[in-house]
């Protein structure tokens, strides 16, 4: 008998076993494999889910995105050219594709119930949302703007086009009234694009995805609304009080003082000149000009002249009208200005005080061309005689070069060049000049070439809102305001130029201190300052009061450079730090201070505001944390920086 029959009757219950085993073997085998077909299944069914339902309606959408930012590239470079008529139709455009947009993104809709994918569909809803918002407040300002599109240099057909510029400029201003509506439209949709860009979260996301920038990209954009937030909240209260700062219905009156920035001063430069201007629905009228030491003479009140100028202007003991700048805030010195204005008797009664530097009047000249006053053509192109444009060369060698015949016939030097420059912006087509002129007068106030000071409280606020009321302001970082005062030092400032280093260093501890060197170069030589000889003196010594303001409580740890001890007090809310120094022509000058903050710095962001002086133009800054060197740049407007540490 063979083994294995023999095996299977002696042992029958081992293949009892055998054959049990075995079933159930295959029975775990087949269950084995329809597990792996039912998974392989729903890995096909997943993969066209997420083929079709997310990958391919994804990338429509990326597609769709491309053209939106496509079309708005398209819409913001006409409106850069000012070309209000092809922006809104760019626009226009923009909308159609963000549209599409939104329509594409709808199919993902259903992926806000899968666990860790849906919140970057709500993120993507909310970005299209606002930019409908964003979209919805351009339309609201173009359709404000474009009934004044002539009269503001566009190109595009506005309302105003019969008459003279100044009847245009009548109509307009006449219509003000009607923009304001929108002003609140304007804060209703950007309270809704804030209220969507809110709930993004840039830090759910990478730097980059495919070298394409992402997460910095949204932390801007959420600055940038944040920033336009402020600006139309700044911007409203001027807005709203313009038609009758213009002039509408009331006419209103302002003085106008021509600050010398070559003989820089506290608030832009030594005041030379002055004059009224009437304004009456927006129609400009200059009543009279005049030399300033003309308005000094006719003041009845005296008052002592400040410690300052007894130091450094010892032969003038009484405080004038031209010397009333001496505080860094405009504000301030224009309420000292009012206190001795108002004693001279017959003056105009004024609505507010407008200072304007050379560098405004640079800047306007640039956009008209030459300027014909008392047979005098002045150009802004640069002459020999001082280096300077011959504008100016023709405006110092009126103040102050002697000659043998009286000025007086051409004592209103200022009112008679602003009188020009108006006929001739008047006299031509708006569409010519008016929107050039109207960006150049936006730039001087950014860069502090024009101040505005306002009697009525609530225009006044809004000035200071929107920053172009030349006030040192209050600040929760690290504060830096440098003021250089030119005392009988000729117009050197034309020459003088200014370097200031920013040495940050930031123990274990939080304690704060910095090391600031300012370095003064006159490259030129020095003029011929002997008036028996007839010469102009235009580049001498420069004699120069010097003050740092810094946040409270600052202490000077230690200084040098200056010709006089350093001093430490208070002002404007500030620590204010005091020297005095004088740069010769073809000489250099350096001050070094170094002084520790009160406050411990604690927090992962060196939050910095740099506000520049009025009247100065381009002084070159470096900025070093901790041996570093973060930010190298010239000041030609208040500056804050947000270092990360």
């Amino acid at each position: 008998m063979p083994s294995e029959i023999q095996n299977l009757v002696n042992h029958p219950e081992e293949e009892t076993t055998s054959v049990v085993n075995n079933k159930v073997a295959t029975s775990n085998m087949k269950k084995k494999f329809a597990f792996l077909g039912s998974f392989g299944v729903f890995l096909v069914i997943l993969g066209l889910v997420v083929v079709f339902g997310i990958l391919i309606p994804a990338q429509a959408v990326l597609l769709s995105v491309n053209d939106v930012k496509k079309a708005g590239k398209e819409a913001y470079e006409a409106a850069k050219q000012q070309n209000i008529a092809l922006a809104e139709e760019k626009f226009k455009v923009a909308r159609s594709k963000l549209q599409d947009t939104q329509n594409r993104l709808k199919i993902l809709s259903w992926t806000t119930f899968i666990p860790g994918l849906g919140v970057y569909y709500k993120d993507a809803d909310h970005l299209v949302k606002s930019g409908f918002y964003s979209l919805d407040m351009i339309d609201i300002v173009i359709a404000s703007v474009k009934p004044y599109a002539d009269l503001l240099g566009l190109k595009g057909q506005g309302s105003f086009v019969g008459g003279s510029a100044e009847d245009r400029i009548n109509k307009a201003v006449e219509t003000l009234d009607k923009v304001t509506p929108n002003l609140g439209k304007l804060a209703e949709k950007m309270k809704l694009l804030r209220g969507e860009i809110d709930q993004v979260d840039p830090n759910r996301y990478p730097e980059k995805i495919k070298g394409t920038i992402i997460k910095s990209q949204l932390t801007q954009l959420k600055d940038v609304v944040d920033q336009g937030d402020k600006a139309l909240s700044d911007a409203r209260p001027f807005l709203e009080v313009l038609p009758s700062l213009l002039g509408q219905p009331t006419e209103q009156k302002y003085l106008i003082l021509f600050q010398n920035d070559k003989e820089l001063r506290s608030t832009g430069g030594f005041i030379t000149a002055y004059a009224v201007l009437r304004l009456e629905k927006g129609k400009i009228n200059v009543e009279s000009s005049d030399d300033i030491y003309k308005l000094d003479d006719q003041k009845t009140k005296r008052v002592s002249a400040p410690t300052p100028i007894l130091k450094y202007l010892p032969l003038v003991p009484y405080w004038n009208l031209r010397d009333i700048n001496i505080s860094p805030d405009f504000y301030v010195a224009m309420v000292n200005f009012e206190d001795l204005y108002n004693s001279i008797p017959g003056r105009a009664k004024i609505s507010g005080i407008v200072a304007i530097d050379t560098q405004f009047l640079i800047k306007v000249m640039d956009v008209l061309g030459p300027i014909p006053v008392y047979g005098t053509e002045f150009t802004t192109k640069n002459v020999p005689e001082c280096n300077c444009p011959q504008v100016i060369f023709e405006l110092e060698s009126f103040a102050d070069k002697p000659v043998n015949y009286a000025k007086g016939s051409r004592k209103d030097i200022i009112g008679a060049l602003m009188n020009s420059i108006m006929h001739k912006a008047l006299s031509s087509s708006p569409k010519l000049y008016w929107g050039p002129l109207f960006q150049a007068g936006l730039t001087a106030l950014n860069e502090k070439h024009v101040l505005v000071f306002l009697k009525d409280e609530k225009a006044q606020k809004a000035v200071e809102a929107l920053n172009i009321g030349g006030r040192l302001r209050e600040y929760d970082g690290d504060y830096f305001h440098l003021n250089d005062t030119n005392f009988a030092g000729a117009k050197s400032n034309m020459y003088v130029t200014e370097k200031v280093e920013q040495k940050i260093e930031i123990a274990n501890d939080g304690t704060v201190t910095k090391t600031i060197t300012v370095d003064y170069k006159n490259p030129q030589p020095p003029s011929d300052c002997n008036l028996e000889h007839g010469g102009l003196c235009l580049n001498g010594l420069l004699r120069d009061w010097i003050r740092f303001y810094v946040p409270k409580g600052s202490q000077l740890v230690e200084s040098r450079g200056s010709e006089v001890k350093m001093t430490t007090g208070e002002d404007l809310g500030k620590t204010v730090f005091e020297g005095f120094l004088t740069v010769r022509p073809l000489g250099s000058s350096e001050l070094v201070i170094k002084y520790q903050l009160a406050q411990k710095y604690s927090a992962k962001e060196y939050k910095l505001l740099i506000q520049k002086q009025p009247g100065t133009d381009s002084n070159d800054y470096v900025v070093i944390l901790n041996g570093k060197k973060l930010e190298q740049f010239k000041l030609i407007s208040d500056k804050e920086l947000k270092i990360k540490t």
